[in-house]
């Protein structure tokens, strides 16, 4: 018998992955967590029916998400994490030698302990010494810490359920409070192609508040149409102008120094939705 898992984040569209074993399943207080071993895509993170990483392409979308912001920043020592509790993005974080912390705030503390499980190969980070996993709400925690990180990275699930707190302007506000003087933000912000209305809608609040504020793009195949976006909001560095000719050199296997500039051109769809 075959066994497929039917991801239907978007209303319209479906995409569909053979399962080769089911590892855990289990209700958490917040949410339905799943881990399933596939054939196309390796072992696979599902909170409530959609899928969050995957062993295949996890590279794409954690080292987007981390070393843009960073490699602006001309030294980033503190870091912040709301979300991402499957660790890549901590792996990822503590790749950047000038990094002396990095605080991972997780509300479901099942998602760590499964993911420490049953995917080292992304959580392996965890307990690295410079890394501090604080169970708890991200919203809160960011109210309660003032200028205090150099870059915070909201690694968030999608805009609804758990996570809808995390997008908008109040929640930015707060987040440039928590910034140090010269700190960056970033958050992922969806599919331009089916959820434009969300891109368009992030990108604004951003803009709102930080004085530079870029969207970029990569492309992570799992998620729906294969095309996301990020956006990025600093105090005083521009990703788009920053000098890498001098930044150190790290194992990637997505992101690039030509890279970290050819994503900031966007197709003239994306584009005009930051208009």
């Amino acid at each position: 018998m075959d066994l497929w898992l039917r991801e239907g984040q978007i209303e319209d569209a479906a995409m569909t992955y053979k399962i080769k074993e089911t590892l855990v399943t289990k209700k958490t207080k917040y949410q339905e967590l799943a881990i399933v071993d596939t054939y196309a895509l390796g072992r696979m993170l599902v909170l409530d029916g959609i899928v969050q990483t995957t062993v295949k392409d996890e590279y794409v979308y954690h080292e987007m998400i981390t070393h843009i912001p960073l490699f602006t920043h001309p030294n980033p020592q503190k870091v912040l994490i709301v979300g991402g509790g499957d660790g890549g993005t901590v792996r990822e974080v503590l790749k950047h030698e000038t990094v002396e912390k990095v605080v991972l705030c997780e509300i479901d503390e099942q998602v760590v302990y499964e993911c420490k499980k049953y995917l080292p190969e992304i959580s392996c980070e965890l307990n690295n010494p410079k890394c501090e996993v604080f169970i708890g709400d991200g919203i809160k925690y960011v109210h309660q810490h003032r200028n205090e990180f150099d870059v915070i990275i909201v690694d968030s699930t999608d805009p609804f359920g758990a996570a809808e707190g995390l997008f908008g302007g109040s929640f930015y506000k707060e987040i440039y409070n928590c910034l140090t003087e010269d700190g960056i933000f970033i958050a992922q912000t969806e599919t331009p192609f089916y959820l434009p209305e969300v891109v368009k809608q992030v990108y604004k609040d951003a803009k709102g508040i930080f004085p530079i504020t870029r969207l970029f793009m990569a492309g992570i195949p799992t998620y729906p149409s294969g095309f996301w976006s990020f956006t990025i909001g600093s105090k005083k560095y521009d990703p788009k102008e920053v000098d890498l000719s001098s930044t150190s050199n790290i194992n990637t296997k997505y992101y690039t120094k030509e890279l970290h500039k050819a994503c900031f051109v966007l197709p003239k769809f994306v584009e005009d939705l930051t208009r």
